[in-house]
């Protein structure tokens, strides 16, 4: 039987590793990968093995380095902004957290040469971003939803995130095209669609909106009927355009007048 081990899959930021190894047994290839953690001793840094994962299966190498960030964040009590971890990922922290035992808790009471002050006055943030609105915005999206609608309208993922961003837009902050990425970029929405908006242009919207236009008819109908399921609303649909009505004249006896 021969055994042997690839390098670490890893990334500076974190002190876990994922380590794939391969043995061959008669004729066949087995793979296992086992996450690690990096370790200070009296005789330097080790690495430490904390869990097998088995056979994961072929990922890209940023796959891996996202899986260990989710594991190390789990584990020191720190969630993120949107909780995107998916089954099998969850599963693994699991049974991380059952086979690790000398790792503290998240809550327990550290030491006090450990703690550290902080002057408030002294700190800074930047790049501040707004989470809120466009994460209920986000939430009716999906209620309603219109990324199935424009899939099936045969739209690639890229057009329905950017759609979705335009739409969240007039719904909190309706500005044009050409301020919309800058409004974007000073909200979360980066993180709730998973798309970078650094380099986003005007154009690139106003292209969204003729890859929609041809669709209008079907997106409408389709929303309609998500509607009325949704908010169990009648057959009945009145739409009205305020913007062009206009009155002339006193019409002393009109009582809309008085409201413009």
């Amino acid at each position: 039987m021969n055994l042997s081990s690839t390098n670490c899959l890893f990334d500076s930021r974190f002190n876990m590793y994922i380590r794939k190894s391969t043995r061959s047994y008669k004729g066949k290839t087995y793979t296992n990968y086992v996450l690690v953690e990096s370790v200070q001793t009296a005789k330097g840094p080790r690495q430490k093995s904390i869990c097998s994962l088995g056979d994961l299966g072929p990922r890209p190498r940023a796959e891996w380095l996202e899986l260990t960030r989710k594991i190390e964040d789990a584990l020191l009590g720190q969630n993120q902004l949107l909780d995107q971890n998916d089954a099998e990922t969850d599963e693994i922290i699991r049974r991380v957290r059952n086979g690790k035992t000398d790792r503290p808790a998240a809550t327990e009471t550290v030491a006090i040469g450990e703690l550290v002050t902080v002057d408030p006055s002294r700190v800074s943030t930047e790049q501040h971003r707004e989470a809120g609105p466009v994460h209920v915005g986000h939430q009716f999206w999906q209620r309603l939803e219109l990324d199935r609608i424009l899939d099936d309208c045969g739209l690639p993922n890229t057009v329905r995130r950017l759609a979705c961003a335009m739409v969240l837009n007039r719904l909190i902050a309706p500005a044009s095209e050409h301020a919309m990425p800058g409004w974007m970029r000073r909200t979360a929405l980066g993180d709730v669609l998973g798309f970078d908006f650094d380099e986003l242009d005007e154009d690139r919207l106003y292209r969204v909106l003729d890859k929609l236009h041809p669709h209008r008819a079907s997106i409408e109908s389709e929303l309609v009927v998500r509607e009325r399921s949704l908010f169990n609303l009648d057959s009945t649909v009145y739409l009205y355009d305020v913007t062009s009505s206009y009155f002339e004249g006193l019409c002393p006896y009109n009582d809309k007048v008085k409201r413009g």
